[in-house]
């Protein structure tokens, strides 16, 4: 029997998950009123990059993460608690949609509330 040594990023599936998750994410974060504005001025095709890059790290990638802090890239952007749960229910709904373990979706729901004070700016 295998030791779960794995890093959640090996357990998700690799890279080619995180890509997968990270498409259907922002599909629904653009078709999303309450949140979409926000990305109404960037260039998409760098920030599904970026996140890709800092889900892969924050999920144990075997990979520096060389971006910005989540508070220096979040603090412009006055998000509230309702921004921060709409942006958690499309992730877990992607990866429900990609039909992921509900105890590798707990993982992925800890690490992202360990991120809301810096994106919160609090």
């Amino acid at each position: 029997m295998e030791k779960e040594t794995k890093s959640l990023f090996d357990r998700i599936g690799g890279m080619a998950a995180v890509n997968a998750a990270v498409d259907i994410f922002y599909k629904k974060v653009l078709a999303d009123e309450s949140i979409s504005h926000f990305f109404t001025n960037t260039d998409m095709k760098k920030q599904i990059a970026k996140q890709k890059a800092f889900l892969a790290y924050a999920f144990g990638a075997p990979m520096a993460y060389t971006g910005k802090s989540l508070r220096a890239a979040h603090t412009p952007m006055s998000l509230t608690e309702a921004h921060f749960s709409a942006v958690a229910t499309h992730l877990v709904g992607t990866l429900e949609e990609l039909n992921v373990s509900q105890n590798l979706i707990d993982e992925v729901v800890e690490i992202a509330l360990s991120t809301k004070n810096d994106v919160l700016n609090k």
